[in-house]
């Protein structure tokens, strides 16, 4: 143990300690009033207990075998490791997941002991919607699929017997998931909010996910060189700003001229907002007290909205405006590769759906026109 003093006069004493697994050096800290023979053994003692505290974390993964292991057990080394390398908003997601999950499947259960068949019964128990059930089953796939690459399961062929099922009623027409222009231009003339309107404007034209635009500071967007750089995501539930969704959501968007436009009407609608309420805020579209919009409220009229003036049998969710921009460029005869870059995705199957479907119409479109050339 060795010790500072602070330019407060303080003593900060240090102790450095050795992780089991990795052999790399950690440090634990603690402040005391002054550096005497009394206060150094109270540090040794507060220094010793963190110590202890984190040999105990560290010692959960050394010390169970693979027979012994309990699923909480494994879920608590899950959720450290998610803590670790993980945005908060999944690792939060992840985190209530896997508490759900060791209820429904047990605190003590041996991870050795766990089938296809206990857990097709124990979820059928809960009597749940055959969506939520398949989400389940993915989390509990990405979690022993873990347990497995980290060798703390020695066997996970079971996995393979738990099949999804398919949710019949919530299969949606691929015309259901994105609006045609003339349907855009109704839903957007009726948002009678202007702020949900202009950020329904902002996501049609960009194709930003909503998290994203939320997240935009005003220094984000560059007029001047025409570009947005896309760098976090808002997470509305945890109310957090975190990473974006992947590598590929890393990215600069071009602003087309419509766009803009778009952009200086929001400028200058903030600005004479924020000139009323005298507050200031660093975000690109902000609400009246200057924070982050509030993404249900938006969601909700703007499904309201929709219900009311689109005659289409699902409801219209914030995503639908940016399925709607791949649509639009689609139409535009941009290629699949500029469009994914564009939204930020590597590989995106609806992307790809929507793009063929555009595309397959307009060449149907194309081939009636070609129908008229004649020479008898």
């Amino acid at each position: 143990m060795w010790s500072e003093v602070r330019s407060n006069g303080k003593v900060k004493f240090i102790e450095r300690y050795t992780d089991p697994l990795t052999l790399e050096l950690h440090r634990v800290s603690c402040i005391m009033e002054k550096d005497t023979n009394s206060t150094r053994k109270q540090a040794q003692a507060i220094l010793n207990e963190k110590i202890q505290k984190q040999l105990e974390k560290i010692s959960i993964s050394a010390s169970v075998r693979m027979e012994d292991l309990r699923f909480g057990q494994l879920c608590d080394l899950y959720n450290s490791f998610q803590k670790k390398s993980r945005a908060p908003s999944t690792y939060k997601r992840n985190y209530y997941a896997c508490n759900f999950l060791r209820k429904t499947l047990g605190e003590d259960t041996l991870v050795t002991q766990l089938s296809a068949g206990y857990v097709i019964e124990k979820l059928s128990e809960l009597q749940e919607d055959i969506g939520t059930t398949n989400e389940r089953l993915t989390r509990l796939k990405a979690l022993i699929r873990w347990g497995y690459e980290n060798d703390y399961i020695a066997d996970v062929t079971w996995l393979d017997k738990l099949k999804k099922e398919k949710d019949i009623k919530k299969k949606i027409k691929l015309e259901d998931k994105y609006l045609e222009l003339e349907e855009l231009q109704t839903l957007l003339k009726n948002l009678s909010v202007p702020r949900w309107r202009m950020l329904a404007s902002f996501a049609a034209l960009s194709g930003l996910r909503i998290g994203e635009i939320i997240a935009l500071h005003d220094s984000d967007v560059d007029l001047e060189n025409r570009m947005i750089y896309v760098t976090k995501n808002y997470d509305s539930n945890n109310k957090v700003v975190g990473y974006t969704k992947n590598s590929y959501s890393y990215r600069e968007v071009y602003i087309q001229d419509e766009l803009l436009v778009l952009c200086r009407q929001i400028r200058l609608f903030i600005k004479q907002e924020q000139l009323l309420t005298g507050i200031r805020s660093e975000l690109f579209l902000c609400d009246i007290s200057g924070e982050h919009v509030a993404y249900f409220a938006y969601n909700k009229c703007l499904k309201k909205t929709a219900r009311r003036v689109l005659n289409k049998k699902v409801e219209i969710t914030t995503h639908v405006m940016r399925h709607t921009h791949v649509a639009l460029m689609a139409e535009q005869r941009i290629p699949l590769d500029v469009i994914s870059r564009r939204i930020g995705h590597a590989n995106s199957k609806v992307t790809r759906e929507i793009y063929f479907h555009v595309t397959k119409k307009m060449k149907e479109r194309d081939n009636q026109l070609v129908q008229a050339v004649k020479i008898l």
